[in-house]
């Protein structure tokens, strides 16, 4: 892959979008709100967590298995969706790169203005190259789930 300075920029810029148009995408409820999480930085532990519950959603959602990938959701999705199935036929629909991509590669995560990003990197079969940005927030326990997703395009291209 080519990656220059141009796919720092393009993730930064994407990320700033996802902060701006998050409740466009999952409506978070009150009890959604990130849980002492301001714009200090998370311990490595942290992030490598969050990626595990990315990563166990995606392959989740590859294996048709609506009941676990639901699970990893927050509060506010579940709520957005009347059962596992709903969900999983939603991300079909809407989210199916997550599902398509060839090649996957987490990217380095950040806190903007309270919310937790964390970028996943996906290379379609055709060469394509698309970023999901993954919100993350802290369930009731402290553990983390998926808030919401939004798939952009990159600048970046596989080789």
């Amino acid at each position: 892959m080519d990656v220059g300075r141009g796919s720092r920029l393009a993730s930064a810029v994407a990320l700033a979008a996802l902060v701006t148009c998050a409740h466009s995408v999952a409506q978070p409820t009150q009890r959604d709100a990130p849980a002492n999480v301001a714009n200090a930085a998370l311990s490595a532990a942290e992030w490598t967590a969050i990626k595990r519950i990315i990563g166990d959603q995606l392959a989740a959602l590859r294996s048709g298995d609506a009941a676990r990938a639901f699970s990893f959701a927050s509060a506010g999705i579940r709520d957005q969706f009347d059962d596992a199935p709903t969900f999983l036929l939603m991300v079909r629909q809407r989210y199916g790169a997550l599902l398509t991509a060839r090649y996957t590669e987490f990217l380095e995560g950040a806190v903007i203005d309270g919310h937790t990003i964390q970028p996943l990197r996906l290379v379609m079969s055709d060469d394509t190259v698309l970023v999901a940005l993954y919100e993350l927030q802290r369930d009731d326990r402290g553990g983390w789930r998926i808030a919401g997703c939004v798939i952009a395009p990159s600048t970046v291209r596989s080789t």
